[in-house]
């Protein structure tokens, strides 16, 4: 069996960069690869969880009802 797409060895690699972004490049050897995969999919889930928190401020601002 030939080393490539759809291998254990691949299908091992996406399930790690399944549960964390650029272990499966990391695991197949690609340092630089897995670094830049990590860095990126950290930098965007940042921008995303910045907006999750920016809709949920919006949101919590024209719901408030003061008490009284």
């Amino acid at each position: 069996m030939s080393a490539g797409q759809g291998s254990t060895g691949n299908v091992i690699a996406a399930v790690c960069s399944f549960f964390i972004p650029g272990l499966g490049q990391l695991v197949q050897g690609r340092l630089l690869k897995a670094i830049i995969m990590f860095v990126l999919a950290a930098a965007l889930w940042l921008v995303w969880l910045g907006w999750i928190i920016h809709l949920w401020s919006i949101l919590d601002a024209a719901l408030y009802k003061p008490q009284g």
